[in-house]
């Protein structure tokens, strides 16, 4: 009897673990094409910035470990001698007419650190850490039915030493587009407990 309890408790484990994170809806991976500037920007966050020149990329990125090894690096040896900095990432996409009326969030799993983000220009908050997973609704704020959509990430990683240990610089994780029916499950929204 203890076999087939511990047998099936292993098995809710594993289950509740396969669906712990999984949302409802459309979620894709939202990491192909982004523009990159390594460096302040003036009005980085504006639709109409022409970003054509700016570094084309895939995420996850890290721009400190494309830079050069300095032992006097501000960053330290205990944080990889590597410069940080702060730099911009952009992605401009479409939302099909047939998304209007859902909900639509964008989910980071990880920027390293300080990250601001706006879309189409629009403010939507900042995250002070660098380990957290966060994310943003933008429903009000896209535009519809073929319309550019303009994402902007402000990326700052100049305060050093700020870690005990290489932390890297940049969105460093996967990001994801995801969009639900107006009544869904908030994340984090069911749970198991034991009393």
């Amino acid at each position: 009897m203890k076999r087939i309890l511990t047998i099936a408790f292993v098995l809710l484990v594993v289950s509740a673990t396969a669906f712990a994170n999984s949302r409802p809806g459309k979620r894709v991976l939202f990491t192909q094409d982004w523009r990159f500037h390594l460096g302040e920007v003036a009005n980085g966050q504006d639709t109409g910035l022409d970003d054509a020149q700016w570094r084309l990329l895939d995420l996850p990125h890290d721009w400190s470990i494309e830079g050069e090894f300095s032992e006097n690096a501000p960053s330290g040896t205990g944080g990889g001698a590597l410069p940080g900095g702060l730099g911009w990432y952009r992605k401009t996409f479409t939302v099909p007419l047939t998304s209007k009326g859902k909900v639509a969030l964008v989910e980071f799993d990880g920027v390293y650190r300080n990250s601001e983000v706006w879309i189409n220009g629009h403010y939507l908050g900042k995250r002070p850490y660098g380990y957290s997973t966060f994310m943003y609704e933008l429903t009000p704020h896209l535009n519809y039915g073929g319309g550019p959509n303009v994402i902007a990430v402000k990326v700052d990683n100049s305060q050093q030493p700020n870690s005990r240990w290489y932390s890297g610089s940049g969105i460093y994780r996967n990001v994801w587009l995801t969009t639900l029916d107006p009544v869904h499950v908030e994340q984090w929204g069911t749970y198991i407990t034991t009393p």
